[in-house]
């Protein structure tokens, strides 16, 4: 059989031709292999076109997309030592390709009868004529051009400004905080440990360390000061202890710290680290700013403002940080998917909430949510979420639940009980599981009381209020923090699936950023008291708000520890009265 196509409209060079009728000579011999029934152990092939062979057989150079595609449909369907050179004159294809008539058709017998070659053994074909078919000639202009670039690095001490315009064109182009610290880490590896760049030399395990990197992050937060706070900067090194009046940074007392510019403020004294009392001063409206705060962002699995804005105040100080950190959450593609939706007007807050001085978990809100299909082996299962959270201090506690029955939803209240201590008061959705589940707590609470524990289960019932039907509202103070769960879970989970552990572990660690999250305002000042989070009572850790006490060596017996978490206790809940209830007077909606 035959084959031929009809030339372009547009210009085509001869060797592209000759490489299209290659291709459809490959094409049109895995057609036929696949029709055929008779198997077939070679398929040799044919072109009078040196250049198109040369082409084939070739392996070093790279070609221009329109001969690069072509050559892989000849190279995938066939082999380079199946293709031979033969003569134009005893090319039976050469006619389809100039045209003949049709009487001078009828007298071509090369249709009909092949060359006489091919009736003899292989070993008596012609050969192809000499050429390297290795070489084609650097001017063929299917070649793509190979551009070298050398980089010469010059081991004597840079200019500072050349270094420091350096930096600036390496964070204009990073959009990373990571990424140009690791190429600010490697310039200053190369630059000032003068390693040896010789191919033959280098050591393949070199790698950055922390202190390159933390090197590296100094360099470019100096060079961003000097740029931007020189005034400022130079007033310090002379000595005088305040910058000038009309300079915006004079509220935050700065002061000049290892050649980095931090804030100065009032808790010199105190033994918070350095970077959390003096956090490096940062201009707004900069990229590198930009590049931070991203970081963070992402860091803390899409969070929100004041979240991130206490993330960042432990080692940075950006001027105006919540108008940058606002204006960079509208941008997020993530948390605009994320976006709220109108709902009614928010009721009262029922007495659960407003009660102060009771151990966390003492009256909870409970809900499912879900589900998350997990791999077991090679089957696919779903798992549930089940969100408890303190009324009054809005901590959070999630479980997995293997299943929507009732025998699952006891074992993760069980769970739970065991873990947070026993509850008073629990408020959930008008749900048949949680009607059930009421049924079997209280049938497994009888159970219990039993000669051993007869006592002790008489002083752990369990107040359970179901919301009206339909009232889906009422549950909003864990329905919110359930949004919040999602919106963690859907920036990280994405449509990949996890294993059981997997699931356990990022319950785990969502349940430690929800509870790190404060339920203060934080203001703009550094003279303020750090925010109220769950995890200041959960984790007895008040961090740098308050000075540590003095304490000595007896201290750590009981009585003493005892009334050191006490007090801290007290002073949560007296915040909690004096700026958390305050907060919930308003109607957000």
């Amino acid at each position: 059989m035959g084959k031929s196509r009809v030339t372009p409209l547009k210009q085509v060079t001869i060797p592209r031709l000759e490489l299209t009728a290659a291709t459809v000579a490959v094409r049109t011999n895995k057609m036929i292999l696949k029709e055929l029934e008779i198997p077939v152990q070679r398929s040799n092939f044919w072109t009078d076109s040196m250049t198109v062979l040369r082409y084939i057989k070739n392996t070093t150079s790279r070609f221009h997309t329109f001969v690069a595609n072509r050559l892989a449909v000849i190279h995938e369907g066939s082999n380079i030592f199946d293709w031979r050179y033969i003569s134009t004159k005893l090319n039976p294809a050469d006619p389809a390709s100039r045209g003949v008539s049709a009487e001078g058709l009828l007298r071509m017998d090369q249709w009909i009868v092949p060359p006489d070659f091919l009736l003899k053994s292989t070993n008596e074909w012609p050969d192809s004529l000499n050429y390297d078919s290795d070489i084609v000639c650097t001017s063929d202009p299917e070649i793509k051009k190979v551009h070298v670039s050398v980089s010469t690095i010059v081991s004597s001490q840079p200019n500072q400004d050349n270094w420091f315009d350096l930096l600036n064109k390496l964070i204009d182009h990073h959009s990373s905080w990571y990424s140009l610290k690791r190429s600010v880490g490697w310039i200053l590896k190369v630059q000032f440990e003068k390693l040896n760049l010789d191919k033959e030399k280098v050591d393949s395990k070199i790698c950055l360390s922390v202190t390159d990197m933390n090197e590296a992050e100094r360099a470019v937060l100096i060079a961003i000061q000097l740029q931007v706070f020189s005034s400022e900067i130079s007033a310090i090194s002379d000595g005088s202890d305040h910058v000038k009046r009309d300079s915006y940074l004079r509220n935050l007392d700065p002061i000049l710290d290892d050649s980095l510019l931090r804030v100065g403020g009032r808790l010199h004294e105190s033994n918070m680290p350095m970077e959390s009392k003096h956090p490096v001063i940062l201009p707004k409206n900069h990229h590198l700013s930009d590049l931070i705060l991203r970081h963070i962002h992402l860091e803390l699995k899409h969070s929100g403002r004041n979240h991130m804005l206490s993330r960042l105040r432990e080692k940075y100080w950006i001027v105006n940080a919540p108008t940058a950190i606002r204006k960079l959450i509208s941008k997020c593609v993530v948390c605009r998917k994320q976006g709220s939706r109108i709902e009614q007007k928010m009721a009262n807050l029922p007495e659960d909430r407003l009660l102060p001085n009771e151990p966390l978990f003492t009256r909870v809100g409970v809900d499912y949510f879900g589900p998350f299909e997990v791999k077991i082996k090679r089957s696919h299962v779903k798992r549930y979420g089940v969100i408890f959270t303190c009324l009054a201090s809005r901590a959070v506690h999630l479980e997995v639940a293997a299943s929507l029955d009732t025998n699952s939803y006891i074992n993760a209240l069980r769970r739970f009980i065991a873990r947070r201590g026993q509850v008073v008061k629990i408020r959930s959705d008008n749900g048949t599981n949680f009607v059930g589940a009421e049924k079997e707590l209280k049938r497994s609470i009888s159970d219990w009381n039993v000669e051993q524990i007869h006592d002790v289960m008489l002083q752990r019932n369990i107040d359970w209020q179901f919301n009206p039907p339909a009232g889906s509202h009422h549950g909003g103070v864990w329905e919110r923090l359930i949004r919040s769960v999602r919106k963690v879970m859907n920036s990280v989970i994405k449509e990949q699936i996890l294993d059981d552990e997997s699931l356990h572990t990022l319950m785990c660690e969502i349940e430690s950023i929800l509870n790190s999250r404060r339920i203060t305002r934080n203001t703009d000042s550094h003279r303020d008291l750090e925010p109220l989070t769950p995890n200041h009572l959960l984790l007895m850790k008040q961090k740098p708000n308050l000075p540590p006490g003095v304490f000595c060596k007896t201290d750590n017996y009981c009585r003493r520890r005892w009334r050191q978490i006490q007090y801290m206790v007290n002073l949560f809940w007296q915040r909690w009265i004096h700026a958390y209830l305050p907060l919930l007077q308003e109607r957000q909606k």
